[in-house]
């Protein structure tokens, strides 16, 4: 006779394989898109145009690119509007390619095949529109966009255009996040009904976000966009349900004005002796030759000072999210933390999925991720899940195999993004922002023209 407790492993393993295999046969359409494109241009290299580079674009989107998928694809075209960055760019990614300081022009001269957007935030719309009217496929760095009139105005230019747009959420990709989904749909906590949420960004990194252009919220967004899309993203995609209603609390209250002195940047900063924040971007070759030896063409400070005066973006958030299959979630984003990495526990009629995610520490790291599976009057589970290799806990080779090497491959948990994922992760943030501002929850239906979902979000 079959043991009780092999017999439930059982049918959570066909429950799970099931819903695998059923979604195996699913496609997305970014998938899709891509995979006419090789149909289309079959024996020739996929031709690829970047727009935006700076440190994600060379390196990410650029030379990575170019070293594990140069026998796949081409660099017809690289754009920035910095030139001296341009020219050093172009040498880093190792390419010979025209360089152009005008977006419409490398498109219209070079006629790549997919646009690469990697540039500020505020100004990924202009050239995802640019794309697409141009017959492009498009893929963008998250957030897609920073406010919901550029995002109703990507998803009006990708359905005149009849071409995709990827949105590259590497963070779906990562093993833990995967195994995640995977106890998610195997129902092994019953129905979910809550998720308690909680970010840390340490003091190192979290403060680089205070130096850069992210700083303004007429950049980046605010971090609940640029950052957090990284998170809602993940939430839309556990949950498989659209996110209905926000209300949200964010201060400014550590960095910025709140500081002690300040200078324009660290180099030039005559407390550097005195402030715990003072980072030498000089001794990285890579960012010195990127930003500081080209700052004269634009006069951007890689390293600007923390406490800058003009920083408007807050540095710790809360927010509460409901959504259209009535799952509630409480999140929260820490951007002076001594550690790094994430809080989380999903809860359900029948148990609670939990994890403590650390990413950065002062003490010393272990090779794996731990999460813990705990069912209502039953035992504690430990599931122990081996880093993947690679940037993002091994999300970024994963998500540049599917998009370069094997855009056909099967995507059984869903882990593609397109323009209705970019948006959706977006809104919430966005939804976020304009709650703080107004101090009223608002609904997520009013920002764009999405007809919302209570569930089947990737069918």
């Amino acid at each position: 006779m079959m043991d009780p407790k092999d017999a439930q492993s059982r049918r959570d393993f066909i429950a799970l394989t099931g819903g695998l295999l059923a979604g195996s046969m699913f496609v997305h359409p970014v998938a899709e898109a891509l995979s006419l494109f090789e149909k289309e241009k079959k024996n020739q290299k996929m031709r690829l145009a970047l727009v935006g580079t700076g440190i994600r674009g060379t390196t990410m989107f650029g030379r990575d690119v170019v070293r594990a998928y140069g026998d796949l694809v081409e660099f017809v075209g690289l754009c920035d509007i910095n030139e001296g960055r341009l020219r050093y760019g172009r040498e880093f990614i190792g390419v010979d390619c025209p360089i152009f300081t005008d977006g419409d022009q490398m498109i219209k001269e070079t006629k790549p095949d997919v646009l690469i957007v990697t540039t500020m935030d505020s100004t990924h719309h202009e050239y995802i529109i640019k794309g697409l009217e141009n017959g492009i496929h498009v893929i963008s760095e998250k957030p897609m966009t920073t406010d919901e009139f550029k995002c109703q105005a990507i998803l009006d230019a990708e359905r005149k255009s009849g071409k995709k747009l990827i949105v590259t959420f590497n963070y779906r990709y990562s093993p833990h996040r995967q195994r995640m989904y995977e106890i998610l749909r195997a129902g092994d906590i019953g129905e979910l009904t809550s998720v308690d949420f909680h970010w840390y960004l340490d003091v190192y990194h979290g403060s680089d976000y205070f130096r850069r252009w992210h700083r303004r919220k007429e950049f980046g967004g605010t971090l609940l966009v640029h950052k957090s899309t990284h998170h809602f993203d993940l939430l839309n995609w556990w949950i498989d349900s659209d996110p209905e209603e926000v209300f949200a609390f964010g201060e400014l209250e550590f960095y910025g004005k709140n500081g002690p002195f300040r200078g324009k940047n660290c180099r030039t900063c005559p407390h550097k002796d005195d402030c715990d924040f003072f980072w030498d971007i000089t001794r990285n070759g890579h960012l010195k030759k990127l930003y500081v030896d080209n700052a004269q063409y634009d006069g951007y400070d890689r390293d600007g000072c923390v406490f800058r005066e003009d920083v408007d973006i807050y540095d710790k958030m809360a927010v509460q999210i409901k959504y259209k299959n009535k799952v509630q979630v409480s999140y929260s984003l820490t951007t002076y933390s001594p550690y790094e990495g994430y809080r989380i526990a999903f809860n359900g009629t029948k148990g609670r999925l939990e994890a403590w995610i650390k990413e950065r520490q002062p003490w010393e790291e272990k090779a794996e991720d731990v999460l813990y599976l705990t069912t209502n009057f039953g035992e504690r589970k430990e599931i122990v899940i081996p880093h993947g290799g690679g940037g993002h806990g091994g999300g970024d080779t994963r998500l540049k195999d599917k998009l370069f090497k094997d855009p056909e491959m099967a995507d059984p948990w869903r882990q593609s993004a397109g323009s209705r994922d970019g948006a959706m992760s977006i809104l919430v943030g966005i939804a976020a922002r304009n709650s703080i501002e107004s101090k009223k929850p608002v609904n997520i239906a009013d920002l764009t023209d999405i007809e919302l979902k209570e569930s089947g979000r990737g069918v």
